[in-house]
């Protein structure tokens, strides 16, 4: 028989053992369309002492675990894009600032209802309003929704999540330092020291964004391994410097991002640090796991189900509630609001620190791990089928709706009032669908555009064209346009994967305008000739092949020149 304990005699074994368990468990949370943070949660309880009780180099995982934070947050830093939230401007900050302050506060009382003490409920409560902007980035990017209207907005008050995350960390850093001996009786004097220290370090980075960051960052970015060297070296030492300086590695790390931000080359890096990040990462939920032991987490199912409750109905609820009163249709309300079902990697992160001060017991730490399993997994499955969702609870969204919701009542829709105007209409403004209007246009036909991009919808009614915002899988929208007397109508809809959304939007295209009794013919595109065949049956008079079609006039315009 093999003996196990020889895990625990080699350091190399352990890390081996460690990841052979996170790839067998990662499978199983592939299969179940789970994301990775799911997994990487699953295996640090696993690992820890209450099941297999592999880690015994606790000090090794822990400094993997404090690099992979202090890398998560230069990430998150890098991203952290202020001039979003100033262009979606009160929806950001209300939806924002209104979901962390509903969620602490109801939160606080339902903690203080199940028995746990005033301090541990601030802390459950503030850990709980954190979403975690890493997943919902993810799966908006997936379906393609990171440019519609409630994609932005989602991100926005991601956004500005991430800001109250900084300034809970700072005050956390503070309090902190106050809890060192022999500082009992500065403890409002160590606070002020660190901020002094923050602002001082605030005013360098921001010197360094000034002066150093592009032409230094160009420079690099000419060798890929120096620049990956570089990023590392560059987060490490802010988040070192937090440390010293007593505003935490977790805030250094994101200032150290902050500084590269407004370089030209920060997707790269994000890009080629991204693999790294999820890599680190993982010894940071080991280290949580070996903390947490098994029956402490079974001891917290019944106030786990409650609070995960809470932040799967009462936090989308409070985000429709905002943006209903902000003029916001009940579709983009409730889309957005989904995105914030969840808790967040900063959750753990936040309550961890908790417990490293000693301002809460394990049984805290137990709690929103359990909560956060529960919540990441049945978010992950809402968004994916966000759209069906929609569908099924739509005739009880009416209340989050004015009677006239002036966001997007706008002069666009005006256009949807004229009947018989147009010849053809077109969904999707992308690089295909922008040059299919644009041909069209110049052959004389009379085109509507539609896109659920803002941006690019404003970019095209300033070159003359009519243009609306929309979406295909819309609906109530499809039921609006002015389909009388239109000929075609065309979806050059960006091709992903339908495997995740489980709703192509070109079939939902095509079944709501023959509901809609539409008379004239239907074209779609695709990128995969299998799909022809089915798209036909399904409704669609033409199939477009962009790539194809496109090789095919290229191939015949060549042929004409060789004879």
């Amino acid at each position: 028989m093999f003996d196990f304990s020889i895990i625990h005699t080699v350091p190399f074994y352990e890390i081996t053992s460690l990841l052979v368990l996170t790839a067998a468990v990662g499978y199983v949370s592939l299969l179940l369309r789970q994301p990775m943070i799911v997994s990487f949660i699953a295996v640090g309880v696993l690992a820890g002492p209450s099941v297999f009780d592999i880690v015994q180099s606790q000090e090794k995982i822990e400094l993997l675990a404090e690099l992979g934070v202090a890398l998560l947050l230069f990430l998150v830093g890098l991203k952290l894009d202020l001039k979003l939230v100033r262009s979606l401007g009160l929806v950001s900050l209300a939806t924002g600032l209104g979901q962390v302050l509903f969620t602490s506060v109801i939160g606080f009382f339902i903690g203080l209802s199940l028995g746990f003490g005033l301090v541990s409920s601030l802390y459950i409560a503030v850990a709980l309003t954190f979403s975690s902007t890493i997943i919902i980035v993810k799966l908006l990017s997936d379906k393609k929704e990171v440019e519609s209207l409630h994609g932005r907005i989602a991100i926005g008050f991601l956004i500005v999540q991430d800001l109250v995350v900084v300034l809970a960390m700072v005050v956390l850093s503070g309090f902190g330092v106050s809890a060192q001996p022999g500082t009992e009786s500065g403890a409002f004097i160590q606070i002020a020291t660190v901020i002094m220290y923050g602002v001082a370090v605030l005013v360098l980075v921001a010197l360094f964004i000034r002066f150093l960051a592009t032409p230094i960052i160009s420079r690099i970015v000419q060798s890929p391994e120096l620049l990956i060297t570089f990023s590392i070296g560059w987060a490490a030492l802010l988040a070192a410097l937090g440390s010293y300086f007593g505003f935490s590695k977790e805030l250094g790390g994101l200032l150290a991002g902050v500084s590269l931000a407004s370089t030209p080359f920060r997707e790269t890096i994000v890009t080629r640090l991204a693999t790294l990040r999820d890599f680190l990462l993982l010894f940071f939920f080991i280290a949580l796991g070996m903390h947490i032991e098994l029956g402490l987490l079974g001891s917290q199912v019944y106030p786990a189900i409650i609070f995960s409750l809470f932040v799967l109905i009462g936090n989308p609820l409070i985000v429709m509630i905002i943006m209903g009163i902000l003029g916001y249709r009940k579709r983009t309300s409730f889309l957005a609001g989904l995105t914030v079902a969840q808790i967040s990697e900063f959750s753990l992160i936040f309550i961890a620190m908790g417990l490293n001060l000693g301002h809460v017991p394990p049984e805290a730490l137990g709690l929103v791990t359990l909560v956060g399993l529960i919540t990441i997994a049945l978010s992950v499955y809402m968004i994916t089928y966000s759209h069906m969702l929609y569908k099924v609870l739509e005739p009880v969204l009416g209340v989050f709706e004015k009677r006239a919701p002036a966001r997007e009542e706008s002069e666009d829709h005006k256009l949807l009032e004229h009947r018989g105007q147009y010849d053809v209409i077109v969904f999707g403004l992308g690089r295909y669908g922008s040059a299919f209007v644009h041909y069209l246009n110049k052959a004389g036909y009379r085109i509507l555009a539609v896109d659920f991009n803002p941006d690019e919808v404003h970019k095209w009614k300033k070159k003359g064209y009519d243009a609306v915002y929309g979406d295909a899988s819309d609906q109530e929208f499809v039921s609006m346009l002015p389909l009388e007397g239109v000929q075609w109508v065309v979806s050059s809809i960006s091709q992903h994967d339908l495997g995740l959304t489980y709703e192509d939007p070109r079939i939902v295209l095509i079944d709501v305008l023959r509901n809609q009794q539409y008379a004239g013919k239907i074209a779609v595109s695709t990128q995969k000739v299998g799909e022809s065949e089915t798209l036909k049956t399904k409704g669609a008079d033409i199939v477009f092949l962009p790539f194809y079609d496109a090789a095919e006039q290229a191939a015949e315009r060549l042929t004409e020149e060789m004879r």
